[in-house]
Formats: structure tokens, sequence, C-alpha cells
């Protein structure tokens, strides 16, 4: 069951290879969803400060009767934090809207503000709310710390003046939006990649290329594209409230020939309909 994979990030701590995300849970929801997620077998919940839905994700893990042990819990630090001091500040904060003691892996939202995406320079800014994350992770609240969407010079900014390397890298990453080099490149420094919305957000749900290979292998198009992120050696972090869809997601257990997995490397699929509004899809 894939739900029992793990990868290993280059400190040594364990992360299951498929997740739960959460965007677009409202708070009031979460709890449930995180419960509902862990009794069919899910053990990596994915949250954000700017989800807002922290508090009910804690709440969520904190009843689902499993052992915290067994969780693995990610967040992220708000794009805008670009100091250290907000940033340390901010970090508190998550711990106690998720009211645990510790979290799993904290990521750096975005290398540019939301409203600034792919925009302005925060090299210094970024290298600010990394010592952050560095200092919270010496002191034992962060079991792991990344980054999200940065590109390589993002990272490359990073890698340059750390103590500790970033252990992860979340990405935009599915059937025809796959950053092959990006991937690479992370692979090369020991940064485990995550894909997050590996489903793109439904558009691919019409894409009749792409319903031809599920069609194939017997399985859906969200389990196909969930397998295909994972083939490519990413956490895969589909995000649903729905028990049915998490129960279908992590319905997994069959192998992409290399020579599909080309063919849904070179896809061009990127329609993100009435999601292309935000800046990860659009790119600005």
């Amino acid at each position: 069951m894939i739900q029992n994979e793990k990868y290993t990030l280059s400190n040594g701590v364990e992360i299951p290879k498929l997740g739960l995300g959460t965007w677009f849970i409202d708070d009031d929801e979460a709890a449930q969803a995180v419960r509902d997620a862990v009794e069919i077998g899910y053990r990596n919940i994915d949250t954000a400060q700017a989800y807002g839905n922290e508090r009910g994700v804690g709440e969520g893990v904190r009843t689902s009767g499993v052992d915290r042990d067994e969780l693995f819990v990610s967040t992220k630090l708000a794009a805008e934090i670009k100091d250290y001091d907000r940033a340390v500040a901010a970090i508190d904060g998550s711990l106690r809207s998720l009211g645990l003691e510790r979290i799993d892996l904290m990521l750096i939202h975005s290398p540019q503000p939301w409203d600034d995406f792919r925009g302005g320079d925060y090299a210094e800014g970024n290298r600010e709310a990394w010592r952050a994350l560095e200092d919270a992770h010496k002191e034992g609240k962060l079991r792991s710390i990344g980054v999200s969407n940065f590109e390589q010079q993002d990272l490359e900014n990073i890698l340059g003046s750390c103590t500790v390397a970033p252990h992860a890298n979340q990405l935009l990453v599915h059937a025809g939006n796959t950053p092959a080099q990006l991937i690479a490149y992370c692979k090369s420094k020991d940064i485990l990649v995550e894909a997050y919305s590996p489903i793109a957000h439904g558009a691919i749900l019409e894409n009749p290329d792409v319903r031809a290979i599920a069609e194939r292998y017997s399985v859906s198009i969200p389990q196909l594209c969930i397998r295909y992120t994972l083939q490519l050696g990413t956490v895969s972090l589909p995000k649903t409230a729905n028990p049915e869809h998490m129960r279908s997601n992590a319905e997994v257990d069959f192998v992409i020939s290399d020579e599909d997995m080309a063919a849904l490397r070179d896809l061009r699929a990127q329609d993100y309909g009435e999601h292309s509004a935000f800046p990860v899809y659009s790119g600005k």
C-alpha cells in the first residue's frame, strides 16, 4: 500500500510518499478531512499559514486516534514574510495554531510575496526567513525545513549561505507541467521534491490523451496522475475533503511504462480553468 511507503530526507527523517493536501479546505471542515484521511491510511498531512486552516488541521491530527509520531505534518511560512523577526514569530504562531509541540516539515511558501510572484528580488529576505527556520530546526521545533515554488536561482541563494540545506522543495508538478531540469537539480542537491496539484486542478480530466493512457491501465485519470508524480520520485499531495476520493487516490499500486511516462512528461496541458487567477498557475 502506497500509504506505507516513505522517502528519506537528507537528514534521515522519513516522509510518506503520499500525502493529503488541504488547500481550499475550510478551517471548520479540516479536522474531519484529516481524521477521514488518517482512517483511510494517510500519514502525511500538508497545510500552510496561507490556507487559513492550521487550527482545524491540528485538531484533526490531535483527535485522529493515531499516535502523533506516526503522522507527518507540514506547514508553510507565509510568502510575504521576508525578515527574521516576523518569521520567528510566524513559526511559533503555526505551532500554536496547530496545537502541536513540533512540526515535521516547514517550508518558505514562495520566494516572492504572492502579489509579486516571479517578480522582484527577495534574495536577502529569503535568507533571513531561512535563518529563522534553521534556528527553529536547531531548537527541535521543526524536524525538517524546506521551500516551495523555489526555482534554481532561489535555491542557490539559500545554499550559498545556509548551515542547513533545504530538505524539500514543494513544486507544481503534474502531467503537462513537469519541470524536469529543476527536479534533476533538486535531486543533485539531495532536496526531495514534493508535487502539489498532481491532478492539475481537474483540467487534465478532460484530456483525451491522458484518458486513453488511464484506460490502458484500467485506472482513473486522477490515479494515473498521482502515480505519474510518484514515479518521478516526488511526494504526491492530492487535495480533497472527500473520503471516497481520498480512498481512490491511494489506490495507485500499478506501474506506468517508460513510454507512457515519457508521453505524460511531454504533455502540454496547462488549462487551469477557474484556478488560472492564482499566481502559481499563471506564473505571475
